[in-house]
């Protein structure tokens, strides 16, 4: 069963969260409710999230402080926000909420497909990023495995794992692709799009580091980080 990704919904105004579920609801993923700057970061301490929507007039700690804070933790830095703000006051307001660090700005009223079709393409890339850590860690344990193997005169690693893992990272792969295809002929986000090259650059970090298992490839080689 896939994990369902969480959305991090953030505004001081509860018709605003009710209305930003009702768009969303239709993702499928796992929706958080944070009435404060303050209480999405207490939530940010425990839980992952797949991108992060964020009011930006908010009492107390607006969304540009939340944002800073979000970006100088180590944890969360890369989870991709988007600022929300009922008020335009021009390329001046945009500027600073792209450089507290949003990957984008939307002004309400917003189009809710438009909306929900931006925080899709996260959501997805998330997920992607998930079944690539996992395939690595699976890939790590079966190098640490062939390690102990070899110093103990064992035999090669098993030939039925490898091919489970490469039949994994095949379909990650192809995924990827058809994502990344999609990102290009829909114009989408710079930040989307850079999220997804980076992506394909780590599954090929991983496959070298897979097709090096194979026998007669040359052994063991270091699998790369996936952080």
């Amino acid at each position: 069963m896939v994990q369902k990704a969480k959305i991090l919904l953030v505004d001081d105004r509860p018709e605003n969260l009710l209305a930003l579920e009702a768009i969303l609801s239709a993702l499928d993923q796992t929706l958080v409710r944070a009435s404060s700057g303050e209480e999405a970061l207490k939530a940010l301490l425990t839980d992952d999230f797949a991108v992060i929507l964020l009011d930006v007039q908010m009492p107390g700690m607006d969304g540009f402080e939340t944002a800073a804070h979000i970006k100088r933790r180590e944890r969360t830095r890369d989870i991709p926000i988007i600022f929300l703000t009922a008020i335009n006051h021009g390329p001046h307001h945009t500027f600073r909420g792209y450089a507290a660090g949003a990957v984008d700005y939307i002004s309400k009223p917003f189009d809710p497909w438009v909306l929900r079709a931006k925080v899709s393409v996260f959501v997805e890339l998330y997920m992607k990023n998930c079944q690539l850590r996992e395939q690595a860690a699976l890939l790590r344990l079966q190098l640490e495995g062939g390690g102990k193997g070899a110093a103990g005169g064992s035999k090669e690693p098993s030939g039925g794992i490898l091919a489970e893992l490469s039949a994994r990272l095949a379909a990650v792969e192809e995924q990827a692709e058809a994502l990344s295809k999609q990102l290009d002929d829909e114009s989408a986000d710079a930040a989307a799009v850079a999220t997804a090259a980076h992506l394909e650059r780590k599954l090929t970090g991983l496959r070298r580091a897979l097709d090096a298992l194979e026998p007669g490839a040359g052994g063991p080689t270091a699998v790369p980080s996936q952080n």
